[in-house]
């Protein structure tokens, strides 16, 4: 197979696959021995500045609408739901810490979760229960979605904004330590820390929020 065919390949697979697919998805479709990283190369070139890009979102590439010609759609999709003060900080805590357990997301904000929170965060799929901390009680551990990625149009977690965009953007106080640092959690995937989910786990999610004091 030419380079060229390589490449249409490659491309048809994509417009005709449901969801975004990897390297290894593409390399088992096509014959052996096809460099799969220069067909989507090429066609990542072939496609910039087109009505239709190509995109990769953690490891998975999938075409998707030009950023700039997104207004153009506004009346064919539902009106995106808006978080509260209190789901974003939670948003961004889980973001930079996970894994991370809810006791823990409440001691970094100060404050107790109301009950609906996480609940929000889950039901829009930015948010997934990633296994259990081993430690007394094994509390369960949350992290993103390859959806949370998308809806931040971010590759991976390794471009989350750092301490100097951050200040760039006016999120951090001046006046932060100078040894001040935002955690990776591209570095940290739990580890010996984490244990694997059981059956019951997604049941329980839904009774994580009974009685649970409100956000202040």
């Amino acid at each position: 197979m030419t380079p060229e065919d390589a490449e249409r390949a490659v491309e048809a697979l994509l417009f005709a696959a449901a969801g975004p697919l990897s390297a290894a998805e593409l390399a088992y479709r096509l014959p052996e021995g096809v460099d799969i990283g220069k067909a989507l190369a090429g066609l990542k070139g072939r496609y910039a500045g087109r009505g239709v890009v190509l995109e990769v979102i953690n490891d998975r590439w999938q075409f998707r609408t030009a950023p700039d010609l997104g207004y153009l759609m506004v009346e064919e999709r539902e009106e995106p739901r808006r978080l509260s003060k209190a789901a974003l900080e939670t948003l961004a805590i889980i973001a930079y810490h996970q894994p991370v357990t809810r006791a823990e997301i409440e001691v970094i904000r100060g404050v107790g979760l109301s009950r609906g929170t996480l609940d929000v965060l889950h039901e829009m799929n930015l948010i997934k229960l990633r296994g259990r901390r081993k430690s007394p009680g094994r509390p369960v551990t949350y992290g993103t979605t390859d959806s949370f990625l998308e809806q931040f149009s971010l590759p991976s977690l390794s471009d989350l904004p750092g301490v100097a965009e951050m200040r760039a953007a006016g999120l951090l106080d001046i006046n932060v330590p100078a040894d001040f640092m935002v955690p990776d959690p591209s570095s940290s995937q739990g580890g010996e820390e984490e244990a694997p989910l059981d059956d019951m786990d997604a049941v329980e999610f839904a009774q994580d929020f009974l009685e649970e004091p409100s956000d202040t």
